[in-house]
């Protein structure tokens, strides 16, 4: 963990040094969380715009490591496109098969969990 904890803070640090990373959650039990804090001053729009740039990199460690880039929380809009770096064709073909029975209709959440 700590390793990888040296890797994406350098990675950020190195892309971006005016980004600021927090982490925080159950380190315990290898559930780690990653917040990277916008700086005073950048628009919201061209700060998430930089993000998504760099969360292909941080992922491939995370993939290295058999990491999972969502935990408890799910997915989440932010992440969608990015979440066959942590699940394989055959876990994503699960989901996308129990969403298709579970919600025929395609009322539930339109577009926002599988990235397909």
């Amino acid at each position: 963990m700590p390793d990888f904890l040296d890797e994406v803070d350098a990675l950020v640090q190195e892309s971006y040094p005016d980004f600021e990373v927090c982490w925080y959650g159950h380190i315990g039990d290898g559930n780690l969380h990653l917040n990277i804090l916008k700086p005073q001053g950048l628009a919201p729009e061209a700060f998430f715009q930089r993000c998504h740039e760099i969360s292909p990199r941080i992922f491939e460690r995370v993939a290295f490591r058999n990491g999972s880039i969502s935990a408890e929380h799910g997915v989440g809009l932010l992440k969608r496109d990015f979440l066959a770096y942590s699940r394989s064709s055959e876990e994503l073909a699960v989901m996308e098969a129990l969403k298709r029975v579970l919600d025929p209709g395609q009322i539930m959440n339109p577009g926002k969990l599988l990235p397909r």
